[in-house]
């Protein structure tokens, strides 16, 4: 996204060399600020299952979702619907304390300060998904979308009533498990409102495999998950467990 977007939302702000509009120390990493928000979309990339080192800007799991908001944003139903990024403290996940959760729930604080408490849809990435999928509880939270998720069997669902959760997974994803993340939905199903998953055929779970595919139909869900009015387009053919996209 250009300088003219964010100015058009917000006036006088800044970006970095990475396009993001500077947070002041924050776990919130706002992109585009309307004048007014009657939504949010908050994004969260991957990680590592342990690790206490610093999350950085330039670190490759942030910089590979850049595009993603450029479509996100290019997508979006609404010229009043705020996109942000949340900022991790730590690169690790790191067993129970589970630091991502943190920042999270941090950046959603934030959010309802900067926004007011406007329906936010969470999109993570691998570690990014998880970390989504357990701040959903926010009142503030309306649906979750994983890409490449990693969530591990036994993943709590309970606190998704009222939810609509959505997975993309590549069918040549070495890193996380596409089982898991289908029982996950299943299960999801008997909390959630609406759960479904996808299937991207030929996907790896970097989402470099047939990247454009990856980034369209994510920009798509969004924009549905925000204006159920807007249909999301079908799924070529080179998708598969597309029947369980109707669930949106």
């Amino acid at each position: 996204m250009g300088r003219e977007r964010i100015d058009k939302g917000v006036p006088a702000v800044h970006q970095d060399e990475t396009g993001f509009v500077p947070s002041p120390g924050g776990a919130l990493v706002p992109r585009f600020l309307p004048a007014s928000p009657r939504a949010a979309v908050l994004v969260l990339h991957g990680g590592r299952e342990t690790s206490g080192r610093p999350s950085r800007p330039w670190h490759l799991a942030g910089l590979r979702m850049l595009p993603l908001h450029r479509e996100i944003e290019a997508g979006l139903p609404h010229q009043d619907v705020l996109l942000a990024q949340v900022r991790y403290r730590l690169r690790g996940w790191n067993g129970t304390r589970a630091d991502p959760v943190a920042d999270t729930r941090e950046a959603l604080r934030r959010l309802t300060e900067l926004a007011g408490p406007v329906p936010t849809v969470l999109v993570g990435h691998s570690m990014g998904a998880r970390a989504a999928l357990r701040a959903a509880d926010h009142p503030q939270v309306r649906a979750v979308l994983g890409l490449a998720p990693w969530w591990p069997s036994g993943e709590p669902v309970a606190h998704l009533a009222g939810r609509h959760v959505v997975a993309l997974h590549g069918d040549r994803d070495r890193v996380t498990s596409l089982s898991e993340t289908a029982d996950c939905v299943r299960r999801a199903r008997g909390a959630a409102d609406r759960a479904g998953l996808a299937v991207v055929g030929g996907g790896d779970h970097a989402m470099l495999r047939r990247h454009a595919f990856w980034h369209r139909t994510a920009a798509a869900v969004v924009a549905h998950l925000l204006a159920p009015e807007a249909r999301p387009s079908p799924l070529p053919e080179e998708s598969y467990g597309a029947g369980d996209v109707p669930l949106l």
